[in-house]
């Protein structure tokens, strides 16, 4: 085999070692089950052939006379105990669940929207594979174990089953959790019985490859006896420490230490190679030095352990480190053209209008779907299809599509009567916030505009970036922080005073100006908060900003100064505001062109009467 297909970005497949591997285990099992066979039906015609045929039935059994009486007890006895030894033999037991290639769905065709991670997965699989070539050929060690890490959702536990089928291996599946047991000691057992089937499945097929989900339950990070100073706060005088005790429990220290043997240890021999050394150890003792049979070490199985989480800073960092797990692959929320490749996938699958198959329809979904993962798109168009159902139609359209993602990020709606006052502040609290967004929000769309109560809110206002960024600008945030002031700023100005509805926008604001002073340095001050090492009592940024007296006056400057502003801005646009009331109050939810024709039409009618003001002067 050419060495360099092994850093290509396709499956080698029967072209690998352990394709090889896993015929020439075949073709010896065959062998095996013939010799067995042409054993045992050559004794069967010696039996015929000597006049004496073997014969079959149940063996003459005779029990002793009176042992019937004595038989209902120590069955009673044997159950019970049966019930328990039992569990103890059995709570030991690997709690693994094996698939063969054939039972897996998926296949790296599947894998969608994930770039170079998938090709990075492939080049992987593929030293996997082609191990003898990579370790003989090439004096490489293959990868033994890798780890998968990201948020939830993005395909880690998608891409190991893919793995598996394309692999033509045994995949052996286990949630971390299943490993822990309530007998002490019980817990390191079960790992160990899962890498020795895994080592015995790898032998039989050429190799096998191990799945454990979730494995921040059993690896989490040791600890020890570390002291670190501690905080000013909690000194009483003289140079004050903080012990972090050792912890010994078989829940932390005990179940790590056995995933560290386990991953990096002596490749153990089998029952047979077991058998075969005791005798050569009883022999060589009679026999001089340099006569003595020499014992071949154990076989290398051929094995890939994989590892998920979304936590992998808990992770014992003895794990991280080249030999055990040496290669930690992060799986990210997807791009735009990753959303729109699986957008393009899902809805494949799924029933639809000739609408959603226009490119700019698609690529209007991928723009709306930032920040989702491979499992909330599928679950966006499953939900559209339930909304379409109760339309009583039988596939999606782009409003089936737009409710859903509606109803999945803000709430589903649950009118309620609010009094006629009540109505009016809310219609002008989010009339605030949407003129504000739509005047100074750089970038920003204006999505949905309601009234209707939604969990916690009596209204809101959606909106989102025109276009993907990662980053923003000190103006981008003083608009952030001006849009949260939007609400309670139009109360003030149209009612005198605000009520309690703002409370959630002084929070967002108040953390948008927190992150200014305290770690973006858009404040004056360049000291970055952040800087600040962690203790037992540490906040979080906007807490040691605001325990600050010199940070909690900046955060007062920029909040005092967008007010100002937005109060500025809402007096010189009332038009807009009464607009945007006037039609909440009557419509009680503006989605999309909706908002913009409203605010539209109001400032063309605001230019024509400044004109014929301006005539009549």
């Amino acid at each position: 085999m050419d060495v360099r297909m092994l850093g290509q970005a396709e499956v080698l497949g029967t072209l690998g070692d352990v394709a090889h591997d896993r015929e020439r285990h075949r073709r010896r099992r065959i062998t095996h089950v013939a010799v067995v066979l042409g054993l045992v039906t050559t004794w069967f015609y010696w039996r015929l052939l000597s006049g004496n045929p073997a014969r079959f039935g149940w063996p003459n059994v005779s029990l002793p006379e009176g042992f019937q009486d004595y038989l209902p007890g120590l069955i009673l006895v044997l159950l019970l105990g049966s019930s328990l030894i039992i569990p103890l033999f059995v709570a030991g037991r690997s709690p693994h669940v094996q698939y063969r290639p054939s039972e897996i769905p998926v296949t790296f065709n599947d894998v969608v929207g994930l770039g170079m991670v998938r090709d990075e997965v492939v080049k992987t699989l593929n030293l996997f594979l082609a191990y003898k070539t990579f370790r003989d050929r090439m004096g490489g060690n293959p990868r033994k174990a890798i780890l998968f890490e990201g948020p939830p959702g993005t395909g880690k536990t998608y891409m190991a089953k893919a793995m598996a089928r394309e692999a033509g291996v045994p995949f052996l599946f286990v949630s971390a959790s299943a490993f822990q047991s309530m007998y002490y000691g019980q817990t390191n057992r079960k790992i160990r019985s899962f890498f020795k089937k895994l080592r015995a499945a790898a032998r039989r097929e050429g190799g096998a490859i191990g799945f454990i989900e979730e494995i921040d339950a059993i690896a989490g990070a040791r600890s020890g006896m570390r002291s670190s100073p501690m905080p000013d706060s909690l000194r009483h005088g003289g140079a004050a420490l903080s012990v972090e005790r050792s912890d010994s429990r078989e829940g932390i220290s005990g179940v790590v230490n056995e995933l560290l043997i386990q991953m990096q240890s002596f490749d153990q021999p089998t029952a047979g190679a077991r058998v075969k050394g005791a005798l050569f150890d009883l022999v060589n003792r009679f026999l001089p030095e340099g006569h003595q049979f020499e014992k071949r070490p154990p076989v290398a199985s051929n094995i890939l352990v994989i590892g998920a989480t979304n936590r992998a800073a808990d992770l014992d960092p003895a794990l991280l480190r080249p030999g055990r797990f040496d290669r930690s692959i992060h799986f990210d929320l997807p791009s735009r053209s990753g959303r729109r490749e699986i957008i393009d996938y899902y809805l494949e699958k799924k029933a639809h209008v000739p609408e959603l198959d226009k490119d700019e329809r698609r690529d209007q979904l991928a723009a709306m779907t930032f920040a989702y993962s491979p499992v909330m798109i599928e679950h966006l168009f499953d939900e559209a299809l339930v909304w379409s159902l109760r339309g009583g139609r039988e596939a999606m359209e782009w409003d089936d599509v737009q409710q859903a993602k509606f109803t999945e990020e803000i709430g589903l709606k649950q009118p309620v009567e609010y009094t006629e006052d009540e109505k009016r502040t809310i219609a002008t609290h989010e009339a605030g916030h949407a003129v504000v967004a739509y005047l100074n929000g750089i970038g920003r769309k204006l999505e949905v505009l309601s009234i209707i109560k939604r969990a916690d809110a009596l209204g809101l206002l959606a909106h989102s970036e025109t276009e993907e960024r990662f980053t923003r600008t000190r103006t981008e945030l003083i608009a952030s922080i001006q849009i949260s002031f939007g609400g309670m700023t139009a109360e003030e100005l149209f009612f005198g005073e605000s009520g309690t509805g703002p409370g959630s926008d002084l929070a967002a604001a108040t953390r948008i100006a927190a992150q200014m002073v305290g770690a973006y340095g858009m404040a004056g001050s360049l000291v970055s908060f952040e800087a600040i090492e962690s203790s037992p009592v540490s906040q979080g940024i906007v807490g040691k900003v605001l325990a600050d007296d010199e940070g909690r006056r900046a955060v007062d400057r920029l909040l005092d100064q967008a007010k100002e502003d937005v109060r500025k801005l809402l007096d010189e646009n009332r038009h807009l505001v009464i607009a945007l009331r006037d039609q909440l109050l009557v419509r009680e939810e503006l989605v999309g062109d909706e908002i913009t024709d409203v605010l539209l039409q109001a400032a063309e009618a605001e230019r024509f009467d400044r004109i014929e003001r301006a005539g009549r002067g």
